[in-house]
């Protein structure tokens, strides 16, 4: 678990579509390899294509399906759980 990070990302939808996301990703991942973390890890709401395409964009791929994983305005939803293997 040393070498495992957990990330977790939001961004204000006024704040989406501007590249706050993707500075937030490169920094992160530099942060990442200077303490010698091999593995990012996240979870995403199946239906938050705007952070899929950026967790995707950024080397993330899908693991898994966390099956009813959030419950939002009484309606269960499916998550990705996510990584990106650093070199």
């Amino acid at each position: 678990m040393r070498n495992t990070a957990y990330v977790v990302v939001g961004i204000i939808e006024e704040f989406q579509h501007q590249g706050i996301g993707s500075q937030l990703f490169e920094e992160l991942e530099r942060w990442a390899k200077e303490k010698a973390v091999k593995r990012l890890e996240l979870t995403v709401m199946i239906n938050n294509y705007a952070a899929i395409a950026l967790f995707q964009k950024h080397g993330f791929t899908i693991e898994g399906v966390r099956r009813e994983a959030v419950c939002v305005d009484g309606k269960y939803i499916d998550e990705f759980y996510m990584s990106k293997i650093l070199d």
